[in-house]
């Protein structure tokens, strides 16, 4: 017969409380936004790294367009999603999609209704657009660890409540959009020309 000590201590089960679930999945999701961010910043420098023109070109260029614009090599002026073009802007809409689809939609969504009108094609609006890259980049600040306990709090209070009013609005960017959940609908509406100077050529 085997001998079996009386003493070994049997391991309790390992519990996680509710309340530590929830921070858990909160760090989860940070360290998520912060692991595609740092994608998007490798993406970037790796689009910046590309050879440069040979030494003719370069000479061809200066003589025909003068002396280069500082301005042009030292990439863009702003992080804001409107500043950028072409690939730059591609790779930072694909950022601020898994953010609005994974953490902004899941936790802020709220239900769909005729005063809460949304479009599954956001991406497609604009302004849309627009506001949720800013709140997106007020979010990474305000929920670092460098802006202290109250940052999340600061972040709600005075970029995520102002967003959401007007984004969400009867009369805002999804207005002619989904108002039912049950019958989908997307429109980008016309925006007002903008006005010539009427100065004759």
């Amino acid at each position: 017969m085997s001998d079996t000590s009386p003493t070994t201590p049997v391991p309790e089960p390992f519990r996680v409380s509710d309340g530590d679930l929830d921070d858990l999945a909160s760090t989860l999701a940070k360290t998520m936004a912060e692991v595609r961010q740092h994608g998007v910043i490798l993406d970037r420098l790796g689009s910046e790294s590309d050879p440069a023109p040979a030494a003719d070109q370069q000479a061809d260029g200066a003589s025909a367009a003068g002396a280069a614009d500082p301005k042009q090599t030292d990439g863009p002026a702003s992080v804001f999603i409107l500043a950028l073009g072409g690939e730059e802007y591609a790779v930072e809409l694909a950022a601020l999609s898994d953010w609005v689809n994974y953490l902004f939609l899941p936790v802020y969504g709220r239900e769909i209704s005729t005063t809460r009108p949304w479009c599954a094609q956001w991406y497609e609006h604009p302004e849309a657009v627009a506001r949720l890259h800013a709140l997106w980049l007020a979010w990474q600040q305000f929920t670092d660890i460098e802006a202290g306990l109250s940052g999340p709090s600061t972040w709600h209070r005075d970029h995520l409540d102002h967003a959401l009013v007007h984004l969400r609005a009867p009369d805002g960017p999804f207005a002619a959009c989904t108002t039912s959940a049950n019958r989908p609908n997307h429109r980008v509406l016309a925006t007002p020309a903008p006005e010539h100077s009427g100065v004759a050529a």
